[in-house]
């Protein structure tokens, strides 16, 4: 079953990170829990750069549930773009979708997915809801 990724959401971020050796697997191609690092990693750099990181201490963000559709192989050598969007946002939660490329080949999809971001307090482990300043920036991206 493919999940679909919605229309109704806004780019906000765009990294690009090459494909490591390391990351295939014994196929030669790169290993699908790998698709989800680099998702990972481009989430992080987007809420670190706009102030958002999280901090295990305090109120920060948790996964409540992660989706990737694969759609064609990456493989090395090579260099993914990631593109990140911000989709629907609740009271405590939005939505993160992402588009994986190759540099050499932008204009063909390799995979896309998405996650949902809870804000959290550590602390009590409960989910608070999203700070003003966060909806705000949520709003414009």
């Amino acid at each position: 079953m493919k999940l679909e990724v919605p229309d109704n959401k806004r780019l906000v971020h765009t990294m690009t990170t090459p494909i490591r050796w390391g990351d295939m697997d014994a196929m030669g191609h790169v290993n699908n829990t790998v698709y989800l690092r680099y998702m990972e990693t481009a989430r992080i750099e987007l809420m670190q750069g706009a102030g958002f990181g999280t901090n295990a201490l305090g109120e920060g963000f948790v996964i409540a549930n992660i989706f990737c559709n694969f759609i064609r192989q990456l493989e090395h050598p090579g260099e993914v773009i990631i593109k990140s969007y911000v989709g629907a946002v609740g009271r405590s939660s939005f939505d993160m979708y992402h588009e994986l490329l190759r540099t050499d080949d932008s204009n063909t999809l390799y995979a896309n997915g998405g996650e949902t971001m809870v804000w959290i307090d550590f602390p009590k482990q409960k989910s608070l809801p999203i700070p003003d300043a966060l909806r705000a920036w949520l709003a414009g991206a």
